[in-house]
């Protein structure tokens, strides 16, 4: 009988702390998920109003296609223009 009563001491004065305390840090992880995600939330927000500029990259290609294509051309102008100049003088 002694055994049992010393083993419910046990119980209540080794176990049932760390047990609580166990659950105490259970419980504040818990907590803490829902600011976790409110915070993600409001960044993943932002981050999607970051994405309604990506339509205009279409515009912006070709718009560089362009460029590309113009400055090309100038470059091959410059080239005829600059062997007649060489050509001519010697």
């Amino acid at each position: 009988m002694i055994l049992w009563w010393l083993g419910d001491a046990i119980l209540l004065v080794v176990v049932l702390p760390v047990v609580v305390y166990l659950l105490n840090g259970v419980l504040n992880a818990a907590k803490s998920i829902v600011p976790t995600v409110q915070e993600t939330k409001k960044v993943a927000s932002a981050a999607s109003t970051d994405l309604n500029a990506i339509p205009l990259l279409v515009t912006t290609e070709a718009h560089v296609k362009n460029t590309i294509a113009g400055v090309a051309n100038y470059g091959g102008s410059l080239d005829v223009i600059l062997d007649d100049e060489i050509g001519g003088t010697d």
